[in-house]
């Protein structure tokens, strides 16, 4: 049984997440990551993504979007821009927010940031793949 350490999830407006953990799988701009205790010393950027948090009592996910995460030997902190459980989201409105980027995508001019519908559509799969 793998060991326990230290997790913190922090936005601007709560603490989303204090507990204990055996291990947290979320997404970094370098690709998915997987942290169990003792990992190396790491500072990464968050992607937008699914954080799986495994507990004693099981898994928890939630949607996280932008944002660093620290890692330490035994414990290991999130600041995040935005972090959501699933009974928090609005499928409807992201529902929306999701075809809003994807005709932005479609028929964008040069008054369309590209890097920012893309991330907008991200952001708003996230939500709907947690959800679901």
């Amino acid at each position: 049984m793998a060991e326990n350490f230290q997790l913190q999830i922090i936005t601007p407006d709560r603490i989303f997440y204090e507990g204990e953990a055996s291990m947290v799988e979320f997404t970094s701009v370098d690709g998915e990551m997987g942290v169990y205790k003792n990992h190396i010393p790491l500072t990464t950027v968050l992607a937008p993504g699914v954080v799986t948090i495994t507990e004693a009592g099981g898994k928890k996910d939630a949607a996280i979007h932008a944002g660093f995460v620290q890692i330490l030997g035994d414990k290991v902190t999130f600041l995040a821009e935005i972090a959501e459980w699933p009974d928090e989201i609005d499928v409807a409105r992201a529902e929306a927010a999701r075809e809003r980027a994807e005709e932005r995508l479609r028929n964008h001019g040069a008054e369309v940031d590209v890097a920012r519908a893309e991330i907008a559509l991200k952001k708003a799969l996230v939500r709907i793949g947690v959800k679901q």
